[in-house]
């Protein structure tokens, strides 16, 4: 697989390439929350682990023109493990009845397409679904309360009901047992790293305990 990527060490050290900052703001909140938490270190531009199988952006333009076989075998290491492991501890505590909060943790370029992103952090939702609303309010009230000075932005920069691992989740669980949630940051904060960076963690897990016990 490396030798794939051979010519595109720079690329891959880009936003097309990874989420900088995701993996450990996932882990912060888990731990603060005592939730089981599922990351992957693949890169997107190998196979993108947050789209449906069928998607055209499922594979990079690195991967995309590979015999299918390969692209299957990409499947069936990378992705599917991932997907499988979510999907059943979520399964897991439905079936014990359990309403389920599943934060699926990204980061976002400041700057795509040379329009900037005026957001520091984004909540992406369905917007048919009360539960998924009523928590980004209750988080959106709690960041304020905790930074005021945080652009906070609902379904912003994406939209809360595009093709994802939360979308896939929603027709496999009803809506009062499956609260599925894309949490957005900066990258311009994550990158500036030191006390920015640990300063937004700390907002988003602490406004995240307060919008749950609410």
């Amino acid at each position: 697989m490396r030798s794939l990527f051979r010519g595109h060490r720079a690329l891959l050290a880009t936003h097309r390439g990874f989420d900088p900052g995701a993996r450990s703001l996932a882990r912060d909140l888990a731990v603060a929350l005592d939730a089981p938490v599922v990351t992957s270190t693949v890169s997107r531009l190998v196979v993108d682990l947050n789209r449906s199988i069928g998607h055209p952006r499922l594979f990079s333009p690195v991967t995309r023109a590979l015999p299918r076989e390969v692209r299957a075998s990409i499947v069936a290491r990378h992705y599917r493990p991932y997907r499988e492991q979510v999907e059943r501890l979520v399964a897991q505590r439905v079936a014990l009845g359990h309403r389920v909060i599943h934060v699926s943790s990204h980061s976002f370029t400041p700057v795509l397409g040379g329009k900037v992103r005026r957001a520091d952090v984004g909540l992406l939702y369905d917007p048919g679904r009360r539960g998924e609303v009523a928590l980004c309010a209750r988080w959106k009230a709690a960041l304020a309360v905790r930074d005021p000075a945080l652009r906070v932005r609902r379904n912003y920069p994406y939209a809360g009901k595009g093709d994802g691992l939360t979308a896939y989740l929603r027709r496999r669980f009803p809506a009062k047992a499956y609260v599925g949630i894309e949490l957005e940051v900066n990258q311009r904060i994550v990158l500036a790293k030191g006390r920015p960076w640990a300063a937004l963690r700390g907002a988003l897990v602490d406004s995240l305990r307060m919008a749950c016990d609410r």
